[in-house]
Parts: structure tokens; C-alpha cells; sequence
């Protein structure tokens, strides 16, 4: 049997660090469960989620140029579904910014599009980083303009 990228195989728990859990696969090899790939929710311990000697299944998520296997054991199966919030609509009650006010414009060829609500944490992080360039991009824009000075700069 070949391992390969994307093949889900039988393995063995052999070590556990605070990073992650070594695992013996079939043909005499071994690769590393990280910390991250181990459950959906949130792992502290390595140890409250798996113990040596355990059975586990496992999905071959990368191979390195060093032929390092990368595992993942919550790949195996489909994220468990999140429940739909209870009211319906947007948040209420503060908390983020307050809408612009009078004619404070975004320079052109910005376009702010409305965010998809995200699903699970990588695509949370996705979406706060492509805001975050976005704003950066936005903020050079403006110094290359030699507008908007705020004090503290060069007169």
C-alpha cells in the first residue's frame, strides 16, 4: 500500500509532545499528528485528547522534502455542525466601531464588500487578514497622497 497525500490508514500513538502526537503507520513509518490537527475544538493538552498505545485512524495531509509525514486525525471526519444563532438577526449591543460619519470617503478603487459570516477559525483568520491588507494598502494609499497627516510626522 502506498502512503500518499490524502490516504486515510490505521496507526499506532507512539510519543506524545506538547506540539503533538508521533503516530507508526503501516510499511515501518512514522509521522506527526500536530497539536492543531488532532480535534475541531480547542487541544491544551495533547494528552487529554490521546495516550500511547492508542488506535488511531489517520489522514496523510503532507509529505515534506525531508519524506516527514504531516497527520491529521480530525480530517478523518467532517466538521460537526454549528448551531444557528438564536436571534435571527446582526448582533445587537456595541462592541465594534461606529459607522463613519459625514464625508469621510474610502479613495478610489477601494471596495468594501460585505463579509461572509465565517464558519470556523481558518476562515476567520483568512478574513481578518485580507481586512487587515486591505486596510494597510488603504493607509499607504493615503501617505503616498500626502494627505491625512496626525501630528507626529515630518512638516
Amino acid at each position: 500500500m502506498e502512503l500518499g497525500v490524502g490516504a486515510i490508514v490505521d496507526g499506532k500513538v507512539t510519543g506524545i509532545t506538547k506540539f503533538g502526537a508521533f503516530v507508526a503507520l503501516p510499511e515501518g513509518k512514522s509521522g506527526l499528528v500536530h497539536i492543531s490537527e488532532i480535534a475541531y475544538s480547542y487541544v491544551n493538552e495533547v494528552s487529554d485528547h490521546l495516550r500511547e498505545g492508542q488506535e488511531v485512524k489517520v489522514k496523510i495531509i503532507s509529505i515534506d522534502q525531508a519524506n516527514r509525514i504531516n497527520l491529521s486525525i480530525k480530517q478523518v471526519e467532517p466538521p460537526p455542525q454549528r448551531a444557528p444563532r438564536s436571534s435571527g438577526g446582526p448582533r445587537q449591543g456595541g462592541g465594534g466601531r461606529p459607522p463613519r460619519q459625514g464625508g469621510a470617503q474610502r479613495p478610489m478603487g477601494f471596495v468594501h464588500q460585505a463579509p461572509k459570516e465565517p464558519t470556523d477559525f481558518e476562515d476567520r483568520l483568512k478574513q481578518f487578514m485580507q481586512s487587515s491588507d486591505s486596510k494597510l494598502s488603504e493607509l499607504r494609499y493615503i501617505e503616498k497622497k500626502g494627505g491625512n497627516r496626525r501630528g507626529g510626522g515630518r512638516r
